[in-house]
């Protein structure tokens, strides 16, 4: 055999063993052909590690092991609400920015309270009276799917399904094709005239299968046998009260979900682990109905699972029942990731999943164990800070409302009292400063006169949009919740900075990144990969490492 002959032999088999590891592998396109972002209400980052040996194989294991996982993604802000959460990671920029500081806050100019989605311009489509006025119009920036749509001249689809509208109407943008959320009282999938006059045949179609009636007559017992529920405290622990007082497997949800006279209470299906499936399965029959990723552009959908937010309410931290519900929500993810890799294969989605916040845990679990914790009990404290200022000032009615670590004074009777607004502000802070639990009192003027590029004071500026916060901002010492002792609205906010963040699929790495990222980082670095416009006024960056 010639020598050149040899070296063409040579050099095809090299070729081959080249190419050996890509046979079977199929190769991503320029561009996703959809975006999946899943949230998951409230979930910690540690609840990967610590129940990752009972997760199965192809839910958030899979995601993790063969995606890019952000383990150090933390809010910069303060006011982690839900409202809060969805917006930034929509947008990619701070509440200072986009202007949802809160759920709720007050506008001066109305003396009202409003909420993060109230439109008055709106009515519900398909739900009970009062369970669908909303809309984005308080979100004051643009989102990545508006960015999508227009840079595709709308051809884009943007869709959002949640069980609570906040998600769903939040991520989902101002231009978006489909928001859909859960009617408490019906447990029906409804959307407002702000998207549409009447709802699409196939969510009719949806809700015209009554799961909510299957699920309800289920008994929720414990996937695994509850002895192995180790990574979690007691059933019966002190730190629940549960749903109609039971705290303890099993629940017979037909019993108590009956309301008498053959009716049901829907709502209880929102705190059991059936309403992330109900969640899932819509949101397979949206990607189905519409089309998504099968018409030639990149399209997106938003998946909130809020059981988790709601079971939250009535259970611990480390519930067997929260455990429980992450085992079966671990089933569902994987579930929909079969789904996608068969409807459109997992080489032309791009998926992540993070949290709009994480569950705090309880100060009396901390406190057992010596952990300097505590509740901030904010309406004793407000009660005490206005009879401090009736003792200055006269009587008169000089805080107007408390949200959310938030103090708003009465500006029209502080101008007609001939007083110095900065003077109250400052009277409150140091008032404020003395309560149990509190560690700064800031006040509004600070922040607007000044730039703080780290700490504390950092994330108070990053949380501060001067037509909706408070005058005085209070930050609770680490280990503190805030607590009314009372319940009903406004009565707890506890929640932290820490979640989970993982990318996967399309040409997602398979890496693990230690370093600080943020989940206002996912709408840029989309954006980025996409080669579209980042949102108005994006704060967040690129993250490196997450595409090859």
């Amino acid at each position: 055999m010639g020598i050149k002959l040899r070296g063409r032999i040579l050099g095809i088999l090299m070729m081959l063993i080249a190419v050996m590891p890509l046979w079977g592998q199929k190769i991503p396109p320029e561009m996703p052909k959809l975006i999946v972002g899943i949230t998951v209400s409230g979930m910690r980052y540690d609840y990967l590690s610590v129940y990752w040996n009972k997760f199965g194989e192809g839910g958030f294991k899979k995601m993790a092991t063969n995606g890019a996982n952000c383990k150090n993604a933390r809010y910069s802000y303060l006011i982690t609400e839900p409202s809060v959460g969805y917006a930034s990671i929509a947008t990619g920029t701070m509440p200072s920015e986009h202007g949802v500081v809160s759920d709720f806050w007050y506008r001066r100019l109305t003396n009202e309270v409003v909420g993060s989605l109230d439109d008055p311009e709106q009515t519900s489509v398909g739900g009970s009276y009062g369970s669908g006025p909303y809309s984005p119009r308080a979100l004051h920036s643009l989102t990545l799917s508006d960015e999508m749509r227009v840079k595709s001249r709308f051809k884009s689809r943007s869709i959002g399904i949640s069980m609570d509208p906040q998600a769903a109407v939040m991520m989902a943008g101002h231009t978006a094709n489909g928001a859909y959320w859960l009617d408490p009282a019906q447990a029906k999938w409804i959307t407002s005239t702000f998207y549409m006059d009447s709802l699409p045949g196939w969510v009719n179609e949806f809700n015209s299968k009554n799961y909510r009636d299957l699920y309800l007559d289920r008994t929720w017992e414990t996937l695994r046998p509850i002895a192995e529920y180790e990574e979690s405290m007691l059933d019966n622990n002190p730190y629940e009260t549960g749903i109609k007082g039971q705290i303890t497997f099993p629940y017979d949800l037909h019993k108590i979900s009956s309301t008498g006279r053959e009716q049901k209470n829907y709502q209880v299906l929102m705190t059991t682990p059936w309403g992330n499936t109900y969640t899932k399965d819509m949101a397979i029959a949206a990607i189905v109905s519409e089309e998504l990723g099968q018409r030639g552009v990149s399209d997106i959908i938003h998946i909130g699972f809020n059981t988790t937010k709601y079971l939250a309410e009535n259970y611990s931290t480390w519930s067997v029942e929260t455990q429980d519900t992450y085992l079966r929500l671990d089933q569902d993810i994987a579930h929909l990731l079969t789904f996608l890799d068969e409807q459109l294969g997992l080489e032309n989605v791009l998926i992540y999943l993070t949290a709009e916040n994480a569950m705090a845990v309880d100060p009396r679990y901390l406190s057992e164990s010596r952990i300097p914790s505590g509740f901030f009990n904010y309406r004793t404290s407000v009660s005490l800070l206005k009879s401090y200022l009736n003792a200055i000032y006269g009587r008169g009615e000089w805080v107007t409302f408390y949200y959310a670590q938030q103090i708003y004074l009465n500006h029209q009777l502080i101008e007609d009292s001939n007083l110095s607004l900065k003077e109250v502000q400052d009277q409150v802070a140091r008032f404020m400063i003395q309560m149990a639990g509190i560690s700064n009192a800031v006040q509004s003027y600070i922040l607007q006169q000044n730039h703080f590029t780290g700490g504390v004071l950092h994330r108070m500026q990053n949380s501060y949009y001067q037509k909706r916060s408070g005058d005085v901002i209070l930050y609770l010492t680490p280990g503190w919740v805030e607590h009314s002792q009372l319940e009903g609205a406004f009565s707890e906010f506890k929640y932290d900075p820490h979640v989970p963040l993982i990318f996967y699929g399309w040409k997602i790495n398979r890496v693990s990144i230690p370093y600080r990222v943020s989940p206002t980082d996912v709408a840029t670095s989309l954006a980025s990969f996409l080669e579209i416009s980042m949102p108005d006024n994006a704060t967040g960056g690129v993250i490196p490492d997450l595409i090859k």
